[in-house]
């Protein structure tokens, strides 16, 4: 089973549009998994059915017993988070503020703090509309650890690859350089880069290259809307040779991304001239193989 990790140093290079169509040129050979938890939008294209959800727990959060409590206050006033606060007779942790230290707990007089873990998100194992699977995961509201929901949902779904006999474990990271990113690449076999000719787009380029070459990964290249700015994708170009990272392909600027994606279509089934493109691409990570 070879994992093919498609990144990009910013958001809106099309990311989650190519790890789409790879999914849909992969079809039964393949396990797809969602790992942009933050914003995770591959199911708007793939639409699974949320199958087997499981919750996922990371961190803890303070509860306070209301029969134990003896109002004394001092939890309030210990917290630099101000996450305890007294309503009437009650003292209650605001849980998006609550960092989980675990300080109320050791200074409450009664023991009527208490530290549960916390309810982190949820995540899935899902069938999708091209009758194949797909792993993904719901971050909860103002939760934090996403690198470890991400860590999560790569273990299931190269559990899923490895029981179904699955010769591919596509993956859509997460935009970026942070924890998830880094969560997203590690055991990865081969990285796809799907930026754009924009100057963000070229000096986060950079900065995810130097995350995959701390991790020694061969990696390509996809440069979106690359007829936008020649001189940046120039330089791109010239930057992915020195660093010898594969060049999959240039695809010019067209609306198709956008129309494919209110349709709830992949590129490749939208548009037959990008998808040649985007065949090329998935046929250079291919190549790759040992």
């Amino acid at each position: 089973m070879r994992e093919i990790v498609i990144i990009s140093g910013k958001g809106g290079t099309g990311k989650t549009s190519v790890t789409a169509s790879f999914a849909r040129l992969a079809g039964h050979r393949s396990v797809v998994a969602d790992c942009d938890v933050d914003a995770a939008d591959l199911h708007l294209l793939l639409a699974p059915d949320f199958g087997r959800p499981e919750s996922f727990y990371s961190g803890q959060t303070a509860q306070i017993s209301r029969e134990q409590c003896i109002r004394c206050n001092k939890c309030v006033k210990a917290c630099r988070f101000d996450a305890i606060y007294r309503e009437n007779e009650d003292f209650i942790v605001d849980g998006i503020k609550c960092e989980g230290c675990a300080y109320c707990e050791k200074i409450c007089p009664s023991q009527a703090i208490a530290m549960l873990d916390a309810l982190s998100g949820e995540t899935y194992i899902s069938t999708t509309r091209l009758n194949t699977t797909m792993v993904h995961a719901e971050l909860a509201i103002a939760a934090e650890n996403s690198g470890k929901l991400v860590t999560r949902v790569k273990t299931l779904a190269r559990n899923q690859a490895r029981e179904q006999k699955k010769d591919y474990l596509i993956v859509d990271g997460s935009p970026g350089i942070g924890c998830p990113v880094t969560a997203s690449v590690t055991g990865a076999d081969y990285v796809v880069v799907v930026t754009e000719p924009t100057l963000s787009g070229w000096h986060d380029l950079k900065r995810a290259w130097e995350l995959i070459a701390h991790f020694s990964l061969p990696t390509g290249v996809i440069i979106n809307k690359a007829d936008l700015n020649p001189e940046v994708t120039g330089r791109i170009k010239d930057f992915a040779a020195e660093k010898s990272m594969d060049l999959l392909a240039e695809i010019p600027y067209s609306k198709a991304f956008v129309e494919a994606m209110t349709r709830a279509r992949t590129v490749v089934e939208y548009n037959t001239g990008l998808g040649r493109l985007i065949r090329q691409a998935w046929d250079g990570v291919l190549s790759r193989e040992e």
